[in-house]
């Protein structure tokens, strides 16, 4: 499972480092790791959903890493729940931020490793589903008839944080690796969708017409078309896919290292994913918006 949560307080606050070591909050630090990064110019701003906006599907490992565990079970190959646990553990943590698919195409390998036969990965990925959808129906439903505060289920910051870089003129992108239906209801369920429009995509059946490679490089596109370089990308994420992409086209990567149950501070292991990816800067959440504005010229 996600490490235990960690705050994570920056050691230097040199040079091009928004703040000081006395006076970062220790509920929402922020920390830059690229002494060049460009204050302005952004045009483009994309975010990742779960664990980046929304926080709906938290403890979603909860879920699928039993479910994987039982079906490895069945293969009879007499390993203990705790080591198929380690097993399944790393390579759903591994993948997690690339399309739910891929983690049931690993799921029906593992099988396939054990000499089972395995499901197809889409009635993996139906399952799973089916099981979370137990645990988040109540919130959505919640959240829907009003009875539910939408600040409650998203990270700490992100509706004024989203309005801040709307007013500043940037369009904003949604790109996530759940399903696309859930990830539409869930945006609107917190009412996010406005600050997105029809820029919301996300997982189909067939897997290869979606990705968050394709949605950066259709933004690329439209960068162009605005006489704007890739530099005028900034990313939002909590996983290392839309970091990665990110870079490799040319933008701004900020790494949302969001606490999901304490929604507070950062969370050590997915920061440490996030640096390795090659974020540019780590952030809890979106409460220092002033700062992170600032930060990224949308004041």
């Amino acid at each position: 499972m996600i490490a235990a949560a960690a705050i994570f307080m920056p050691p230097d606050l040199s040079p091009g480092v928004a703040g000081s070591p006395m006076d970062v909050e220790l509920d929402s630090p922020l920390e830059v790791l690229r002494g060049d990064l460009p204050r302005g110019g952004y045009r483009i701003a994309l975010f990742d959903f779960d664990g980046t906006l929304s926080l709906i599907r938290r403890n979603w490992p909860a879920i699928m890493i039993p479910m994987m565990v039982d079906e490895l079970t069945r293969c009879g190959t007499g390993e203990s729940r705790e080591a198929l646990s380690a097993t399944v553990e790393e390579f759903v943590m591994r993948l997690n931020g690339k399309q739910t698919i891929y983690q049931m195409m690993q799921l029906a390998d593992e099988v396939r490793r054990r000499g089972g036969t395995p499901a197809e990965p889409l009635e993996y990925k139906k399952r799973y589903h089916d099981l979370l959808w137990v645990q988040i129906e109540d919130r959505v439903a919640g959240l829907k008839s009003g009875r539910l505060d939408p600040e409650v289920f998203a990270v700490p910051g992100s509706h004024a944080f989203l309005q801040r870089l709307s007013d500043a003129g940037l369009t904003l992108y949604l790109a996530s690796g759940t399903d696309l239906a859930y990830v539409r209801d869930e945006v609107s369920a917190l009412g996010l969708d406005r600050y997105f429009g029809d820029r919301i995509f996300g997982a189909l059946d067939d897997y290869k017409q979606f990705s968050k490679a394709l949605v950066i490089g259709q933004i690329g596109e439209k960068l162009r078309e605005l006489g704007a370089t890739p530099q005028a990308l900034v990313s939002f994420g909590d996983g290392y896919v839309e970091i990665e992409e990110t870079k490799r086209a040319g933008g701004t990567a900020i790494g949302v290292a969001s606490e999901e149950e304490t929604r507070r501070g950062v969370n050590a292991w997915k920061r440490e994913r996030l640096v390795r990816a090659g974020a540019d800067v780590i952030i809890g959440d979106y409460r220092r918006i002033d700062e992170l504005a600032a930060l990224l010229g949308a004041s």
